[in-house]
């Protein structure tokens, strides 16, 4: 998931202003005038990106300047308000060009975000180690005593105040030139290291000419691979792809064991291969630059200077968290992997559980133990009816409502485009989905936002929602698998979080909040995926509409703890893999493939269970710095949302007085600590211990 990359989008180098033909001509820079303010994407060209940047930045310069010249003296309004608000062009501008970034990446898009990223990372270091901006800032903050501000007010200037320092306003001129020129290095490399995981998915397919190659798989995936084939110009084969909605399938139900190994070292060797897409070279210089950075700030290394900011505090409290699920996840997985291996030997098979088994023998003892077969339950998972599932659940939890809207830009056919209206009836968002899989959008699912909600100016936020789920076909709609409706309601929260925002300050809205507070909002609505009363609402059969069976439903919820062994071991993995590496200080001679292994031994980590992504295709925390040495907060975050849910557990799912807490803790943003929103939701502070309650490794 990608959110929280403001400062990203809103960092770009100084530049002049554009004439006035220009700006006349370019659809950025001039009113939308279309309905909810959404961007004119059908008259955007790809080319109007960076000149409309450029004329961003040269607004944002002079907006800050007037902040610096302001003769008054420096106060919250005329200083951090100011600063909150400016830059609205820029700001405009990045958002559209990141969500088209992401999901249409062309060659040429490509070219103009090798030229955007790096102007971005300078703008931000022009602004951010500003000095005569900052003394007005250090004013505010070292006499906010006299100012008398509100809590959400404090919140702001101190989030400010630190993301001066922490982007070297207290350095000295010497560290601050260096600072700078390894963020604009930082930039290049993160956007490159993106790059060639899309260039070297798109590169590898898997063709299949026999028909009984494809023995195992569901129709679905098949016609898939069939219509993917024809538009290669195969028609008559089936062509399967790295992508989600092909490989996952592939490797779970494929009866070709060869074929499942040349799928699953494909993938896991992703940008690892000794090409122009190998991205080794760049994850060492990633490294070697972040230590640096580190060590400018006076942190023994990255991962330090991560955690410093966040709830955690310190990599030895992320990492006590880690283990605390890691060791009972292993002695889990090494147990599902004994019970695939005696699947193996009584049906004769000759072979030891290699990884490209995992999916495939992992789904016949569940078949085995259990009676139950996914394939049984996709046909209840259309994707209309789990979005309508969704929907009825924020309306049950919050009282807000959703209805499409058609005849507004949009920049694929794909998207969608619904208004939220409040309990009250009044507009509260604009939601967005792009949910298929396709060529040139990067893999994963995602929230992010076209607009920041602005409660100073009125403004209401545009919230959108990716994923690469299946593809409809000319016999059937998108069938989710369960990880995928997973998917669905876990974007959603994100959604959620950023729909309901009700902070004064744009810097305090919606997603705007400590990164390891972020994926709370959205984890504590998967919750509500397997509920019995939920699956009523939303688990209907694509062709009869038939409500999903309660035998079934009994199937799922007693299936539903399988597996979380190597689901936990593989997610807990990556998140010491990410803080591993973090900890370095010194790059030279270190092997990305060496010191993955060496990792992998010193955990104990199972050699069927990849980590879930390994360094080389590990976008969290090598295309940008989102997540880098914060991976683990997914872990983190799943401390809040099973304590929190089973608050809900107790009182009912939709309850309302729980539901209305949980609604402050949304809408409430950075306008609060985070600890102090989670306890006054759930009345007491997390304990982990519902984590592995949760995931059945409390035994």
């Amino acid at each position: 998931m990608k959110i929280n990359q403001k400062i990203k989008a809103l960092c770009v180098g100084s530049a002049l202003a554009l004439s006035g033909t220009m700006v006349a001509e370019n659809p950025f820079l001039s009113d939308y005038n279309t309905p909810f303010n959404i961007p004119p994407f059908e008259i955007i060209t790809e080319d109007d990106y960076l000149p409309a940047i450029k004329e961003g930045i040269a607004q944002r310069n002079q907006e800050i300047e007037a902040i610096i010249n302001n003769r008054a003296l420096p106060d919250f309004d005329n200083t951090v308000v100011a600063f909150d608000n400016a830059g609205q062009l820029l700001e405009n501008v990045m958002y559209a060009f990141n969500g088209v970034y992401e999901t249409l990446q062309t060659p040429h898009m490509q070219e103009i975000g090798g030229e955007i990223f790096p102007l971005m990372a300078a703008h931000s270091d022009e602004i951010m180690m500003n000095d005569r901006l900052f003394a007005r800032f250090k004013e505010v903050y070292d006499n906010q005593a006299k100012f008398n501000l509100t809590k959400p007010q404090k919140r702001l200037l101190e989030k400010y105040y630190k993301s001066f320092v922490r982007s070297g306003a207290l350095l000295t001129p010497e560290q601050k030139a260096e600072l700078k020129k390894i963020n604009e290095q930082l930039a290049s490399l993160n956007l490159a290291f993106g790059n060639n995981i899309v260039k070297d998915t798109n590169k590898w397919k898997l063709v299949v000419d026999k028909k009984e190659d494809l023995s195992g798989l569901p129709a679905s995936s098949i016609a898939v691979a069939a219509e993917e084939a024809e538009a290669m110009g195969l028609k008559g084969k089936w062509v399967f792809t790295l992508h989600g909605p092909s490989r996952l399938p592939f490797l779970t139900y494929a009866d070709n064991r060869d074929l499942r190994e040349k799928m699953f070292k494909a993938y896991i060797n992703l940008a690892n291969n000794n090409d122009e897409n190998d991205n080794k070279a760049l994850i060492n210089q990633i490294l070697a630059l972040r230590a640096k950075k580190a060590k400018l700030f006076g942190f023994e290394n990255y991962a330090a200077f991560q955690t410093d900011n966040v709830m955690a505090k310190t990599v030895d409290a992320a990492e006590e968290l880690l283990m605390k699920v890691w060791k009972p996840a292993v002695a889990k997985a090494h147990e599902e992997i004994a019970d695939m291996q005696k699947y193996v030997d009584k049906h004769g098979g000759n072979f030891k559980i290699a990884g490209w088994d995992y999916y495939y023998y992992a789904e016949k003892v569940k078949k085995e133990k259990f009676n139950f077969d996914e394939n049984d339950v996709r046909a209840y998972f259309p994707i209309e009816s789990v979005r309508k599932g969704i929907f009825t659940m924020a309306e049950r939890l919050y009282g807000i409502t959703f209805k499409e809207v058609t005849g507004v830009p949009l920049y694929h056919p794909d998207v969608k485009v619904y208004e939220v209206f409040d309990k009250d009836g009044s507009h509260l968002s604009t939601f967005m989905t792009d949910y298929y899989a396709r060529a040139g959008k990067r893999q994963g699912a995602w929230m992010f936002v076209f607009q920041e909600a602005n409660g100073t100016k009125g403004v209401r936020p545009i919230v959108y929602n990716v994923g690469n789920f299946t593809k409809p076909t000319a016999d059937s709609p998108s069938l989710l698998t369960l990880d995928e409706v997973e998917t669905m309601f876990h974007e959603f929260g994100h959604g959620l979080h950023g729909m309901l925002t009700k902070t004064q300050y744009k810097g305090n809205a919606g997603t705007n909040v400590d990164r390891d507070f972020v994926e709370f909002p959205s984890q504590i609505h998967e919750h509500w995926m397997l509920e019995p009363e939920m699956l009523k609402i939303y688990a209907r059969h694509y062709k009869t509409g038939e409500v999903i069976p309660e035998e079934l439903v009994k199937k799922l919820i007693d299936s539903s703890k399988f597996n979380q062994g190597f689901v936990n071991t593989e997610l807990a993995g990556a998140a010491l893999l990410d803080l591993q590496w973090h900890k370095l200080t010194n790059l030279e001679g270190v092997n990305a493939a060496e010191f993955e292994k060496s990792v992998a031994d010193k955990l104990g980590m199972p050699e069927q269970i990849p980590f879930r992504y390994r360094s080389t295709y590990f976008n969290h925390i090598f295309s940008s710095d989102g997540y880098a040495a914060g991976y683990y907060t997914y872990i983190w975050a799943q401390v809040l949302d099973c304590d929190g849910f089973e608050v809900f557990k107790k009182n009912g799912i939709f309850d309302a007085e729980t539901a209305a807490k949980l609604k402050v803790a949304l809408q409430s943003g950075n306008d609060e600590d985070p600890m102090v929103l989670y306890e006054d939701f759930a009345g007491h502070r997390p304990n982990a211990d519902a984590l592995l309650r949760d995931k059945g490794l409390d035994k």
